[in-house]
């Protein structure tokens, strides 16, 4: 479903999934009936309300490839009782997930996405603390422990970081899903949000229809340079009131196109 006012961004609708998918890697079975506004790359976001060119920026490695190619993705939100959906395609010309000062919690210094959400959103203005998340997914087909990390704070505290709890989540990677280029890849993955999201707001409610949660999207892109090679989507920084508005929708009917 298409963002309000793109390029001075408020909100985005988030649809309900009837049918649960299988988490494969392949989004075909939910992507035409989750929210998902077309595709971005670093041409794109410079023309959002919260671009800041020393926070969205790409490395350049003296090659001869366009913007687009260096990093382009559709991402892909929906929601059920149970859990939070989240899905990227991505066409990516280096996949870099090692770096010379490796911790678990280092994942935005490696090739990763992290979807960073308050729920419920308030109107506190923070920076990780009650009700702030960040799931963030590195894409290593390793599939390395740390590879799904989480970041969260609560009432006393900010800046949790931890793995992300064995049951409480499931993903998978596809890298060269269309055969095009070795470091093109599908993420797909779910978050409990029952399991999750009351250790860090004890006011979170089950979803409903109507409920507003707030998201950001930190795509993490260094190839080969260290940290600062990202895409910030929705939002422009931790600070939580910096992030977009996220209402929880009733589930929608796929696009169709006109018959012969």
């Amino acid at each position: 479903m298409p963002a309000q006012a793109i390029g001075q961004q408020t909100s985005i609708t988030i649809p309900y999934l009837a049918h649960a998918p299988v988490i494969d890697g392949d989004l075909n079975e939910w992507k035409d009936v989750a929210h998902s506004d077309g595709v971005w790359d670093l041409r794109r976001v410079s023309q959002s309300s919260w671009y800041d060119p020393q926070k969205n920026r790409l490395t350049d490695q003296d090659e001869d490839v366009s913007i687009e190619d260096d990093l382009s993705a559709r991402y892909y939100i929906a929601w059920d009782d149970t859990f939070l959906y989240l899905g990227a395609e991505v066409r990516d010309n280096v996949n870099d997930v090692v770096e010379s000062r490796h911790e678990p919690k280092r994942w935005y210094y490696k090739d990763a996405i992290a979807w960073f959400i308050e729920a419920p959103a308030d109107d506190i203005d923070e920076t990780f603390g009650e009700g702030d998340h960040a799931f963030a997914f590195v894409i290593d087909t390793s599939m390395p422990d740390y590879g799904a990390w989480w970041r969260h704070g609560t009432r006393d505290t900010s800046y949790l970081e931890q793995l992300l709890p064995a049951g409480t989540f499931s993903y998978l990677i596809r890298m060269n899903p269309w055969g095009t280029g070795p470091a093109d890849y599908v993420l797909e993955a779910r978050i409990d949000m029952h399991a999750l999201f009351p250790l860090s707001d004890p006011n979170w409610r089950p979803p409903q229809i109507g409920y507003e949660y707030r998201i950001m999207i930190v795509h993490c892109d260094p190839d080969g340079g260290e940290y600062g090679g990202h895409l910030l989507i929705y939002g422009s920084g931790d600070n939580d009131m910096s992030w977009s508005k996220m209402i929880l929708s009733e589930s929608v009917k796929p696009l169709k196109r006109k018959q012969k």
